[in-house]
């Protein structure tokens, strides 16, 4: 079976975390390299992260650390959700090989370059290195199969009102990519909410006897925590992440409209907001497919079998 090439671009974090171990151990992708962003925490713990998780899973592919701050604000983090380090909770390992000297950027394009292929682009965190991948090589769009990304919502935010944390940390780079013509598939908040993951199904994967499936479960336990807090109103942990890897995978499990889609760079109460054409009001063309929903229990034995094939 043909892989299907991809650059995974996150800020690890407990989701980005699990997002990466499901795209190991799927089978199914062909991960040309893993850059970092700053966003759920500073550039340095994510570029950290990524290679203590990538690490511990015994993977080695090119790992390369991005835009230190977003294009044209002051980076925001969140401490409060990943805490301290950015994967609090499990006890990783430092990492045992190094990052690639090149900046993330440059490494996306002398893969996108080099390759005889087109190379679809998961983008996990802020979408700071692909804003100013594009804007720097606009020539570079015809070498991207697509763009599939955890970032946005529909209705409502989980950072402010209207927005989602991913999108609002850097809504310039975000216009950039959102406007770019690249085919983009959104997997927001609409879906993320419901790739729910309960403390049942977390003890599945601690049962399963590998150092991966331990390590999956600590990282929910704690993530459980976090959305557990009063307020919240969530009876389990939801696993955003792993949904734009997941659609990379099998976008059969989920449900999906095109819709016309902008970025909110301006408003004063509306930063970052995804402004989905729900009534077809601009009259401009579909810009963005934007995943609505999903099969939770297929999306769950998806991470379990990926989780299963790894060490």
């Amino acid at each position: 079976m043909r892989k299907i090439p991809v650059i995974i671009d996150c800020d690890p974090g407990h989701d980005d975390a699990i997002a990466l171990i499901i795209a190991f151990g799927s089978g199914v992708l062909d991960i040309k390299a893993v850059t970092t962003c700053a966003g759920n925490q500073t550039p340095d713990k994510t570029l950290n992260n990524a290679l203590r998780v990538l690490s511990f899973i015994e993977k080695y592919p090119i790992v390369a650390q991005g835009a230190l701050e977003p294009i044209m604000r002051e980076l925001m983090i969140a401490p409060e959700v990943h805490g301290e380090s950015g994967l609090d909770g499990p006890e990783l390992p430092p990492p045992s090989f190094e990052p690639s000297q090149k900046n993330a950027g440059d490494v996306i394009l002398d893969i996108l370059r080099t390759s005889d292929e087109k190379i679809t682009l998961i983008p996990t965190g802020p979408l700071t290195n692909i804003g100013i991948l594009l804007a720097a090589h606009p020539e570079i769009k015809q070498k991207i199969e697509r763009i599939i990304l955890m970032g946005g919502a529909a209705v409502g935010g989980n950072w402010t009102p209207g927005a989602e944390f991913n999108i609002l940390v850097d809504p310039e780079a975000a216009d950039i990519v959102f406007k770019s013509g690249i085919p983009i598939v959104m997997c927001g908040l609409d879906v993320t909410h419901k790739a729910m993951i309960f403390k049942d199904e977390t003890e599945k994967f601690r049962r399963i006897g590998n150092k991966t499936g331990k390590l999956v479960a600590e990282l929910l336990d704690f993530f459980d925590l976090f959305h557990r807090k009063e307020g919240f109103g969530f009876a389990g942990a939801p696993l955003h992440d792993p949904c734009a890897v997941a659609y990379a995978i099998d976008p059969s499990i989920f449900t999906s409209v095109d819709y016309f889609v902008e970025i909110e760079t301006k408003g004063q109460h509306t930063l970052g907001a995804t402004v989905v054409d729900f009534k077809r009001k601009y009259g401009q063309k579909n810009n963005v497919t934007v995943v609505l929903d999903l099969d939770r229990e297929k999306f769950i034995n998806l991470m379990y079998s990926a989780v299963k094939n790894l060490t």
